[in-house]
């Protein structure tokens, strides 16, 4: 996996980010989601890497980056904080400008990242998402039965993250075997590198910190920038797939043309995990849009 990457970490923000950097030209942020790591990636970063300088880092609380434990208002891990660790880090590498390719809770932390920082982000691909703030305020059975985990997880201390820590892969499994692909289409190599890290120290207090910033002031961020009419100004592509809950529960595109000035997307045939499940697709659609070189 990942032939010609440099596995490296820089510490910005804070916190230790760790990173695989491959390839040469316009620069990729390539940004994961829960409960997998930057790893996602594996079948698609080569090709990428040979239009792209590929930055494919893992979000604090998961993978090998930092895990800082939760705080009471669960600053340490909103989406602005994540997100400014990724402006530091593509700071800190000497890149001020940058495209986003990111999935799931990675593209929650790419859409603070287009508001927050929108002189640095040039475009962005979003997989498998819809605003947080909708997502929550449309909650319906369907999406709760569908997305348990994000009402677990923002149970109060230490219940969520005992009942991950005793048995970090039976979690990893019927979180991502729950979906409409089950575990096919994730390969030997990167399950494995999927459960080493959710054993991890910190992983379990990661994951649950980043959901309860979600439910709480990720939401009061969300809001904060309707009020004020902000929203994303940088070119957006959204995909999802079309055996998920985003395609079930919620009208992707209407949602995000609510929150950003210049968006396009459709779903494709999949369930959640674009990346792992129908990478040659995933390429066909988001290269021409992120500016492929050649």
């Amino acid at each position: 996996m990942f032939h010609g990457f440099e596995k490296l970490s820089r510490h910005v923000n804070g916190v230790e980010i760790a990173f695989r950097m491959g390839g040469s030209g316009p620069v990729l942020l390539l940004l994961h989601g829960h409960p997998q790591t930057h790893v996602i990636w594996h079948k698609v970063a080569e090709t990428l890497a040979q239009h792209f300088t590929v930055i494919a880092a893992d979000l604090r609380g998961y993978g090998d980056s930092s895990k800082p434990d939760d705080d009471p208002e669960h600053l340490h891990y909103s989406k602005r904080a994540m997100a400014n660790d990724m402006a530091e880090l593509m700071s800190v590498l000497g890149f001020e400008y940058f495209k986003v390719l990111a999935h799931d809770r990675g593209a929650r932390v790419a859409h603070r990242l287009g508001v927050d920082h929108p002189e640095r982000v040039e475009r962005m691909v979003l997989l498998d998402i819809a605003p947080t703030l909708a997502m929550y305020r449309g909650t319906t059975e369907a999406f709760a039965r569908s997305y348990w985990h994000w009402f677990f997880l923002i149970r109060p201390q230490p219940l969520p993250e005992r009942l991950i820590q005793s048995d970090p892969a039976q979690y990893l499994k019927s979180v991502m075997g729950a979906r409409s692909a089950g575990m096919a289409p994730f390969s030997p190599e990167a399950l494995a590198e999927y459960e080493r890290c959710l054993s991890l120290p910190g992983t379990a207090t990661g994951i649950c910190g980043d959901y309860r910033a979600s439910a709480t002031i990720d939401l009061e961020h969300d809001q904060t920038d309707i009020d004020a009419g902000v929203k994303l100004t940088c070119p957006i592509k959204v995909m999802w797939g079309a055996e998920g809950a985003i395609e079930a529960c919620f009208d992707a595109l209407a949602e995000w043309r609510k929150v950003a000035t210049q968006v396009d997307g459709k779903a494709l045939p999949c369930g959640h995990y674009i990346a792992e499940e129908i990478p040659e697709l995933l390429l066909e659609e988001a290269l021409p849009f992120l500016g492929k070189a050649g």
